[in-house]
């Protein structure tokens, strides 16, 4: 995948970086978080049946000159080429998804985060985790609570295995745990496979997109629920109705650039599948 020709000047101009690019630790905060809040995750194509393609020209196409988002897989991978483009010591991890359940639980892997190498210690990035994506690098050290953008967030070890937590409601919650082994590429297209194909998939069956914005505020959606968490303030919600609706909240929330057939289709897909305005605890 790297031996595709890489725009690394239109990559940093898709997310608006006009800083450094020395490989700094600052460098890589101000880059994450410049990812996380101009690339939105969504999963229209999955919706809709669409393959899933991982490699870089792909990625490119549909990211940075198509203006769309993704999920994690797309979004890690060209994060993670962007990051090697300006010189950083970067490799993938292969995760479990734990959120509400024992973080020792053994499941498949379908997730996918970065681990960066620097002088200050190693590092964990992660653009594509949805509702809770980082907009900050962690530092990979047990138990130091670190704070983001957009919350709190610590690293905790199941031996030798970095955990992803959360603060919320002032209580930590396990989010995923990390393969302490470099990932291959062939490790991400299986995973993205299952992720996009199987029928009981989250992604095939619903409408999902997450943005975190520069002020704090996180807004998701699931099958036409919109929910705004703004700092300090409580849940926002709203419930979508109709094309026109959901498109512009589309646009103008996430950023997503579709045309009204595709939206029409996804609300047609989630009618069929019996999930439109279905909710989700963590959305």
């Amino acid at each position: 995948m790297e031996d595709n020709p890489f725009d690394l000047d239109a990559c940093l101009a898709r997310i608006r970086h006009t800083g450094g690019r020395q490989p700094t630790l600052s460098t890589l905060r101000a880059i994450v978080l410049a990812h996380a809040v101009a690339i939105p995750y969504e999963n229209v194509d999955v919706l809709l049946g669409r393959p899933i393609s991982l490699n870089l020209a792909a990625l490119t196409r549909k990211m940075i000159s198509g203006g769309r988002g993704g999920y994690c897989f797309e979004h890690n991978l060209l994060l993670r080429a962007g990051l090697h483009a300006l010189g950083f010591d970067v490799s993938g991890r292969m995760g479990w998804v734990v959120r509400g359940m024992d973080p020792q639980a053994v499941r498949t892997a379908p997730h996918m985060a970065l681990w960066i190498e620097l002088p200050e210690g190693a590092f964990i990035a992660d653009t594509g985790f949805g509702s809770l994506t980082l907009t900050n690098p962690l530092a990979a050290i047990a138990g130091e609570t670190q704070t983001t953008p957009h919350g709190d967030f610590r690293v905790s070890f199941q031996g030798s295995d970095p955990t992803v937590e959360v603060r919320i409601g002032g209580a930590w919650e396990s989010l995923y745990r990390l393969i302490p082994r470099v990932s291959l590429n062939a490790d991400h297209e299986v995973a993205n496979w299952f992720t996009a194909t199987h029928p009981g998939s989250l992604f095939v069956n619903n409408l999902i997109a997450a943005r975190p914005c520069i002020d704090g505020t996180r807004v998701t959606l699931f099958n036409g629920r919109m929910n705004v968490r703004r700092p300090g303030h409580g849940v926002e919600r709203h419930h979508l109705q109709g094309i026109e609706e959901t498109a512009r909240a589309l646009t103008d929330r996430f950023c997503l650039p579709l045309s009204p057939e595709d939206v029409a289709a996804c609300l047609e897909m989630l009618d069929r599948n019996g999930t439109l305005g279905v909710g989700h605890p963590i959305f």
